[in-house]
């Protein structure tokens, strides 16, 4: 049977959250919400490269990306770089079937009792042109995040093994939250570069402004998830069992 050795239902499992996480993330990426106004602080405002008034102003995704980052690593440790690039590929393929799908919704000609809405203040809304407007990003948006999501957990997964390499089995914060970060820093650019420079009309000062302050919230994030990283591996490790876990960091160290 396909759930009878626990290496299997931990993969299983440890992929759902995975690819979950990386489609929910592109598709609720489209909005863009203040973090400092989310907690109630005042906006940094801060200049960089001449660029004013910078905040943080991220992805809704961001509330999904650190789960991933966290699957990410606990594959990387237990399944080595095959597990993770073959989660990556399945899961670049299934988000790109996802902005295909949603495609093909849009050009559905909408019922006509459904076109218009009226909420509860009195204000009719056009549902269509909201369901487009949401849903429907832009090509290049699309591809710079996915080109971005793909690099990102190439790099990853390498540097992940490098530290493993040179460290040993200790040290899993220096390997999973080195990796991130490193990972983090060329897709907080690349994805906004495809976007917003190669299909839009922005500046490289301003890529490099807004993407510098956008890998500042990543970086925070990401050492801030350590803890749980440690907590979720504890679980794992008691799972597998001492032997099991062992074996499978072993095996997974051994893969190149």
């Amino acid at each position: 049977m396909i759930f009878k050795t626990k290496e299997t239902k931990l993969f299983i499992i440890l992929a759902s959250f995975f690819i979950a996480n990386a489609i929910i993330a592109e598709f609720i990426g489209v909005k863009i919400f203040s973090v400092e106004g989310t907690l109630g602080l005042i906006p940094l405002d801060i200049s960089l490269f001449g660029i004013e008034h910078l905040s943080l102003n991220m992805s809704a995704g961001v509330l999904n990306w650190p789960i991933v980052f966290i699957m990410t690593d606990l594959i990387n440790e237990y399944f080595g770089k095959k597990g993770v690039k073959a989660l990556s590929y399945i899961a670049v393929t299934m988000i790109a079937y996802g902005f295909l799908t949603v495609y093909a919704s849009i050009q559905l000609i909408p019922a006509n009792f459904w076109i218009s809405k009226q909420l509860s203040n009195g204000m009719i809304i056009d549902m269509n042109l909201a369901y487009n407007s949401v849903l429907g990003q832009g090509l290049w948006i699309i591809i710079g995040s996915i080109t971005a999501f793909l690099l990102g957990q190439i790099i990853d997964v390498t540097i992940f093994h490098w530290i493993k390499r040179k460290t040993g089995e200790k040290g899993l914060w220096l390997r999973a939250t080195g990796s991130t970060v490193v990972s983090q820093l060329v897709d907080s650019f690349v994805v906004i570069f495809i976007a917003f420079y190669i299909g839009g009309n922005w500046t490289l000062t301003q890529i490099f402004a807004v993407g510098l302050v956008g890998y500042i919230y990543k970086f925070i994030v990401a050492v801030c998830m350590t803890p749980i990283l440690y907590f979720v591996h504890k679980i794992i490790d008691g799972y597998l069992g001492k032997e099991l876990a062992h074996k499978l960091t072993k095996e997974a160290q051994q893969q190149e």
